[in-house]
């Protein structure tokens, strides 16, 4: 099983996208899932997650506040909304399958299952 993320592009800075998490074969309501993002030559960072308990949420202070997760489960279907982006948003996103119910950080070895990104671009 992959999760993939779509919805990614081109946006000027302050702008906003959402990003979709997709899976085929499973349901999302059952797992935690998390979104993480990867620039080349630079550490992957972790940005937010949603848990199947009570779908409560984790932000790390670098978009706390700008980007908001959700879940629609009649389209099986996790969102990733970001709002005033900025250029340092620049990357490609990643959603996957997250081992854990309640957060008080994030790590990417907690991650699972993850499949093709989508590139998010912010002009400055």
């Amino acid at each position: 099983v992959q999760l993939q993320a779509s919805g990614g592009g081109l946006v000027p800075s302050g702008g906003s996208l959402r990003l979709s998490c997709a899976a085929s074969g499973i349901t999302l309501k059952d797992y935690s899932v998390g979104w993480f993002r990867r620039v080349p030559g630079k550490q992957s960072e972790g940005v937010g997650c949603i848990s199947s308990k009570n779908d409560n949420t984790y932000y790390p202070d670098l978009v706390k506040g700008r980007f908001i997760i959700s879940r629609v489960n009649s389209e099986n279907t996790v969102y990733l909304q970001m709002n005033n982006l900025k250029p340092e948003d620049t990357a490609v996103y990643y959603c996957g399958q997250y081992n854990g119910l309640w957060f008080t950080d994030i790590k990417l070895a907690n991650f699972r299952s993850w499949g093709q990104g989508t590139q998010v671009t912010v002009s400055s």
